[in-house]
């Protein structure tokens, strides 16, 4: 795929069109490639690691060859940012099944409360 970190995401969810242009705004090394999970890139990652192609609703970080998901994959974003928003990965320490369960709850209610588009 590619040797740069890249981050995969629902294209045509709104709060997660924010959130990368948030990490693009933040990563003034361009360090991340990002490709949303509807895209072919995104298809063949889910295929390859026997993952639902049709479920879009984790963020997914894939970094040197290690696979992040959902609150993990964000958390592992942050620390690799520009500014004060990396003093966030302070909560990897939270234990992840806490974290993910607000992750979910936000994920499950993503298009209600953010909206969604029909392209990315």
């Amino acid at each position: 795929m590619t040797t740069s970190p890249l981050i995969l995401y629902d294209g045509v969810c709104n709060l997660c069109n924010y959130s990368v242009r948030f990490v693009v705004k933040n990563d003034k090394k361009r360090v991340f490639k990002m490709a949303s999970l509807q895209s072919e890139l995104g298809q063949q990652f889910l295929a390859k690691h026997h993952l639902d192609e049709k479920s879009f609703s984790s963020f997914i970080l894939v970094d040197k060859g290690k696979v992040y998901f959902k609150s993990t994959a964000a958390l592992k974003v942050v620390k690799k940012l520009n500014g004060l928003v990396k003093l966030f990965y302070i909560f990897i320490i939270i234990p992840p099944f806490i974290r993910n369960f607000i992750y979910d709850t936000v994920a499950r209610n993503r298009y209600k409360w953010f909206g969604r588009s029909d392209v990315c």
